[in-house]
């Protein structure tokens, strides 16, 4: 086993070609497509996507009927053929073929000397420039079930699925340009036939807007499916007698784009892509509909799967082929980055909004101690508040220290709450926490430095009871400001504690997405230079608990020496809840992502010093924590915690919602696959 190795992980390198091609020279077109064909197979590919036509081209009319150019087809495809013998990657070529007394435009797979299927194109467009009638049958309902080709009995038809016998999901199912522009494309019950990897063999001239309802076709069709959408359309060389062609390439997974050829290139276009089959294939389990779908479609599912054994590089370290975001849960594009805190923000507010309305209540108590979360609660309650009309006087917004509170985040505690105007007020809790402290007989109550657990929770319990008092005092609802990392992690004091409110707006949002959030919200303008000043400030403030007492100006705790880098921890977070994968995997891809500072795209306005690398020691260390702490130890908090909005995919919890599991639970299964991480 080579850990660094993609198909020790679930995943397989597809490549889509856009090759230059001579107008009816299918000897040509052959040693174009072989040149990229190999330059696919040594790129690690296991398989290479080619256009519609691409051994004759497709711009030909009625050259297509020429006994002369069908047989220089056959030849082409002999070669090819022969000289895959020596080649691990999957050629997937288009070329017109003779069967049974008609001609079919055909996708044909071919590997290590063998043409494993040909699939004629089903649905033939005959309106504006396309005639295709006029020359091609339809695949439909063809009666051919094999066709004898370069000396093999090919399997034929549009019934076929590739199904690798040594790569788990990966099954392949081809469809040719008009099949998907259709209503119901012959790839939705591929799909539903087991079908990961879909390919689209097209020639699609372009005209004036076509590109990006391309597109569209493509990321609708992969998110439906749940699939690998791979496509690639004629480009260069094709005749421009009536028409114009942009080789445009690219490749979808379930709704996202993993790569995208240029468009008017003067040279051929490769690009390559990793598909991870298992997120596919669990996310297919996941929703149920897809399955209930195989249910009422199973008449249209009886496909052929035609088995072959890929045998794929699994020595090399061939890298990765689809970006990794550092930040699962925040994007490093400026605009969706934007787009997103606007509607994470809104999201919170609107769950607050209703959760008011619903009780009748126009007052909300909250504790804000100048850190990150209870910063981002108290600004949603404001804007929520303006929203509702209503006077911000009525958030009762209470700093509540005691023996570790740090006079920088008590001071930003109060600017925020006078920079927002809301009723603001600090009641000393050292008195009642010594008290509890006498009554339990701690060593602290006799003067004895012991900062344990208890000394700490006795706290964050005070804090948390004298909320709920006041909130009974006001007739007002506690807004709880524990974010969603604290809640995985289990770093959050239990019952009578900071992971009780009566309703949280934090509770499904990350830490790493909350600093985000601040900073939005900062240089948004929502709020006056007072407040931006203070936030900016909190940004920058070490996260702390503030449990353990330090030299009275700084936080004396740092919560990632306990927990770990809150960034790494989201990453685990995020694949383990969003897909189920294991922990081997999530350190394979945190590798890539993490590894190199200067690597790939960091979020918009993260500052230089917090821009780190991590190795997979680090990594592997991290996780293990994690896994501890989520499986094993945690989950009753969970199990209890108050409600909240779900904000993000794979960022919800709630045993009401995404997250159900037993606090119970042993961590064994989790932890004998992280023994397989190197060290």
């Amino acid at each position: 086993m080579n850990f660094r190795n993609i198909h020790e992980h679930g995943l397989v390198r597809i490549a889509c070609a856009a090759p230059r091609v001579k107008v009816a020279d299918p000897a040509f077109n052959a040693g174009r497509t072989l040149e990229m064909w190999q330059r696919a197979d040594e790129a690690g590919a296991s398989l290479c996507l080619f256009p519609e036509l691409g051994i004759s081209a497709y711009a030909i009319d009625d050259l297509l009927l020429q006994n002369p150019l069908l047989d220089a087809v056959k030849a082409a495809l002999a070669r090819l053929v022969e000289e895959s013998r020596t080649l691990a990657c999957i050629a997937v070529v288009g070329a017109p073929l003779r069967v049974e007394g008609r001609l079919f435009n055909c996708a044909l797979a071919i590997h290590r000397g063998r043409i494993l299927a040909a699939m004629p194109k089903i649905y033939l467009p005959n309106y504006r420039e396309f005639y295709e009638r006029r020359q091609f049958a339809s695949g439909e309902r063809t009666a051919a079930l094999s066709v004898d080709l370069c000396g093999q009995e090919v399997p034929f038809g549009p019934d076929i699925l590739l199904s690798a016998t040594d790569i788990p999901d990966f099954v392949v199912h081809m469809e040719i340009c008009e099949d998907v522009w259709t209503p119901i494309p012959p790839s939705s019950y591929a799909a539903l036939a087991g079908a990961t990897v879909l390919l689209n063999l097209s020639a699609s001239n372009v005209t004036i807007g076509k590109s990006e309802w391309r597109h569209a076709l493509c990321k609708a069709q992969s998110g439906r499916c749940i699939a690998a959408y791979a496509y690639s359309a004629a480009g260069t060389g094709e005749s421009t007698t009536d028409l114009a062609w942009d080789g445009q390439a690219m490749i979808y997974e379930n709704g996202a784009l993993l790569a995208e050829a240029e468009r008017f290139a003067d040279e051929p276009q490769l690009i390559l892509a990793d598909i991870d089959l298992e997120r596919l294939v669990m996310d297919r389990i996941r929703q149920n509909t897809f399955g209930e779908s195989i249910d009422a479609h199973r008449d249209r599912l009886d496909f052929r799967r035609i088995g072959f054994e890929l045998k794929p590089d699994r020595e090399r370290d061939l890298g990765l082929a689809r970006a990794v975001e550092r930040f699962p849960f925040v994007p490093s594009d400026d605009a969706k980055l934007n787009e997103l805190c606007f509607e994470a923000y809104n999201i919170q507010s609107h769950g607050l909004r209703q959760r008011l309305a619903s009780t009748k209540l126009d007052k909300v108590v909250i504790g804000v101690s100048g850190g990150l979360d209870s910063t981002q609660a108290l600004i949603v309650a404001a804007h929520t508040f303006d929203a509702l009309g209503l006077p911000r006087e009525n958030i009762l917004a209470y700093t509540l220290p005691a023996f570790a509170t740090s006079q920088g985040t008590k001071d930003n505690a109060w600017r925020l709450m006078r920079a927002l105007g809301v009723r603001a007020e600090e009641i000393d809790m050292t008195p009642a926490c010594r008290q509890m402290l006498v009554d339990i007989g701690h060593s602290f109550a006799r003067g004895e430095p012991l900062y344990d657990i208890t000394f700490e929770n006795v706290q964050a319990g005070a804090r948390t009871s004298v909320l709920f008092r006041l909130a009974n005092k006001h007739n007002a609802l506690v807004m709880g400001t524990g974010d969603l990392s604290e809640l995985a992690l289990g770093w959050c004091t239990y019952g009578v504690g900071d992971q009780m409110s009566h309703y949280n707006v934090n509770g499904s949002v990350p830490k790493t997405l909350i600093q985000h959030l601040i900073r939005w919200v900062a240089q948004s303008g929502r709020f006056d230079d007072e407040a931006r000043d203070v936030l900016l400030d909190i940004l920058a403030t070490e996260i702390s608990p503030e449990l353990v007492p330090g030299d009275g100006d700084k936080p004396a705790q740092k919560t990632e020496d306990f927990v770990g880098p809150y960034a790494l921890q989201d990453f685990n977070i995020y694949y383990t809840t969003r897909y189920g994968f294991r922990p081997s995997k999530i350190a394979f891809l945190a590798g890539h992502a993490w590894s190199d500072a200067h690597a790939g795209r960091w979020p918009p306005n993260m500052e230089e010093a917090k821009r780190l690398a991590y190795d997979l020691p680090v990594i592997k260390r991290w996780l293990k924590v994690f896994i501890r702490r989520f499986f094993e130890t945690s989950q009753f908090k969970r199990s209890a915690m108050p409600n909240g909005p779900k904000v993000s995919s794979g960022g919800s919890l709630s045993p009401r919602g995404d997250w159900r599991a037993p606090s119970d639970a042993s961590a064994a299964a989790w932890l004998a696959d992280w023994e397989r991480i190197p060290d």
